[in-house]
């Protein structure tokens, strides 16, 4: 089989359906039990692979059902083993989500959770949560500077360029491997970097459709090394957000209380410019009693928070059962007036 639905095939609607729902799974290196179908020559597969470990497993799970029906072999899926077989693994691998239109967003991603003492080079569910939730949503984020919080691989922000109409989007984070693969995930997107947050000489990736001028450019992309727990009141004038975002960056008691102190410090500084800021922050529960900690130290602050309703819409495969939780976060008025 190859090429979308493959080769020499006419689909009907229905078969069409199943064929997309197994790309949006397949090239997300989703559970193999969750795919409902099978293509694997696919151009998107062989340009932007995903780890050579998912796929002999998939190759070998799909080999073992066909084995088991009555059809004759299909040298295809043998051919396709052998070279998997052959290929090296390696750290890094590649994962695509789909958009509704069919476009793709291609993430370079470590193929261990934890790697490099971070977290940071893999995709969260809450990401994609969150993304879904920002494509239906977009008047939100149209015309407005957006600071991103922890982008990590990037995904959130690279779905919000591609299908919102942000002012500005700033990508930020504290590892520096996790920036250096963040700037290349960004470029390899067709997505254009303002010249002065990387240098092409750190970031080898090729550029696609990337011509314009960056007078053109819509939004303004930006990526920078940003410590929560030693930001500096020069960085909190430069940035000046309109909204905040961040996703999955609530699990760990000592995290967290950094990123309180973060937002208390970008909420008041903007009110005391007379601006509003809002944040929306993504969580998965992992932990009821951390979540509600958090939570905890908010309204220490006095930082207001109201769950928000997520997406109703499925683009991305992810567990639907995993609680995820959206809030919206802003500045108390007893605190706004204590301010001024």
């Amino acid at each position: 089989m190859s090429g979308p639905a493959g080769a020499g095939l006419v689909l009907g609607d229905r078969d069409q359906e199943l064929v997309l729902a197994f790309q949006r799974a397949f090239f997300a290196m989703r559970r193999l039990d969750s795919l409902p179908l099978a293509t694997v020559l696919h151009p998107v597969c062989n340009e932007y692979p995903p780890s050579v470990k998912y796929r002999r497993l998939f190759l070998a799970e799909l080999i073992k059902k066909h084995e088991r029906t009555s059809t004759e072999p299909l040298d295809d899926l043998y051919n396709a083993l052998g070279e998997v077989l052959k290929s090296e693994d390696l750290q890094l691998c590649h994962k695509n989500y789909f958009l509704l239109s069919g476009e793709n967003i291609r993430l370079g991603e470590n193929v261990a959770i934890i790697s490099e003492g971070t977290t940071g080079l893999v995709t969260w569910e809450a990401a994609l949560f969150f993304a879904e939730w920002a494509m239906e949503n977009s008047e939100l984020f149209n015309c407005r500077t957006i600071l991103e919080l922890g982008s990590g691989a990037g995904l959130t922000g690279i779905a919000i360029c591609k299908t919102c109409t942000p002012k500005q989007y700033i990508f930020s984070d504290c590892h520096s491997n996790v920036l250096q693969q963040l700037r290349k995930n960004i470029l390899s997107n067709s997505l254009i970097l303002d010249s002065e947050s990387w240098s092409s000489k750190n970031c080898e990736v090729r550029l696609e459709n990337n011509n314009g001028s960056e007078e053109n450019q819509r939004p303004k992309i930006t990526v920078v090394g940003l410590d929560w727990s030693d930001v500096t009141q020069e960085q909190l004038t430069e940035l000046q957000p309109d909204l905040i975002v961040a996703t999955d960056v609530v699990y760990d008691p000592e995290v967290f209380l950094c990123l309180v102190s973060i937002l208390e410090k970008f909420l008041i500084s903007a009110e005391k410019q007379r601006r509003r800021t809002v944040v929306y922050l993504a969580s998965t529960v992992r932990n009821p009693e951390t979540y509600h900690q958090f939570k905890m130290e908010l309204d220490k602050v006095g930082i207001g928070h109201q769950v928000i309703p997520g997406p109703t819409r499925t683009v991305f495969p992810y567990n639907r059962c995993t609680k995820i939780e959206l809030l919206k976060i802003h500045l108390e008025t007893e605190m706004f007036t204590h301010c001024l």
